[in-house]
């Protein structure tokens, strides 16, 4: 018994020692990579085999990228490329690698108000949403998602405002829910859409066009400019999710046989 009383003390020394030697990795991650389920399938894995605990923040591109300039982490993942080039510029991050990317699409009622069937100019769906005064919900929360579709008003030199044009703040999963129940148009990445579409009461109009593209990156803080970033562990962290078999997982990721995001390679 006494033996016995050790051996389970000693066990649980070791598991002690061995969550103290665990190091703690901050990722700051655009939301639609943890709403589609792909965390999910990296973080625990990545965590198995390399000794790390990741701490997630699950946020927009900009607020991610905002994090990121006061080193308040160690990694991005971020779909937002002009801001990331700044943000590359300005010397807060390094190691900036492609990892994967999928598109944004428009979807709405399936009534149509702004007759946007048959379309595929995203352009011309924007000017005809708002030349019907149409209902449009904005994620307005300076994400990935809000970026590209600001740039969308800007091409169509378009300045959306007025009650037919909601500005929600929130993320991607929030917006949707507020789409469906304003029954409104609203743009969305593909991937968060398979992963939620049979929630809602809405149908898919607009995709393919090439301005919809949606790459996203990984950065590692710079350690020069912050030094509290963990750089060994980010680019670990990057050389394992842009490895063979962090592109298997991302290529493994479907809905219904579909492919929520297609790797990039390096």
């Amino acid at each position: 018994m006494y033996k016995y009383a050790i051996s389970i003390s000693m066990l649980w020394l070791s598991l002690s020692l061995i969550a103290v030697e665990a190091k703690e990795l901050i990722l700051a991650a655009s939301t639609s990579t943890k709403s589609s389920g792909l965390l999910d399938k990296l973080i625990p894995e990545f965590e198995e085999l390399s000794g790390y605990r990741i701490k997630l923040h699950s946020v927009g591109s900009g607020k991610a990228l905002r994090m990121g300039s006061k080193g308040k982490v160690d990694v991005l993942i971020v779909h937002a490329p002009e801001a990331e080039k700044k943000f590359i510029e300005q010397k807060h991050g390094v190691l900036r690698k492609p990892m994967m990317k999928n598109d944004f699409i428009i979807v709405g009622p399936k009534n149509d108000p702004a007759r946007l069937r048959g379309l595929s100019d995203v352009k011309q769906a924007f000017i005809n949403i708002k030349n019907n005064r149409s209902q449009f919900i904005s994620r307005a929360d300076d994400s990935g998602t809000h970026k590209k579709e600001m740039s969308i008003w800007d091409a169509c030199e378009i300045e959306p405002y007025g009650d037919w044009y909601y500005e929600l703040g929130a993320g991607t999963v929030q917006t949707l829910r507020m789409a469906n129940s304003q029954q409104g148009y609203m743009m969305i990445d593909r991937g968060t859409w398979l992963v939620s579409r049979s929630t809602v009461n809405l149908m898919l109009f607009i995709e393919k066009d090439p301005i919809l593209e949606n790459p996203y990156h990984i950065i590692a803080i710079n350690p020069e400019r912050h030094e509290k970033a963990d750089y060994q562990g980010a680019k670990k962290f990057i050389k394992w999710v842009t490895g063979e078999r962090g592109q298997e997982i991302i290529n493994q990721l479907k809905v219904d046989g579909e492919q929520l995001f297609t790797v990039v390679k390096n």
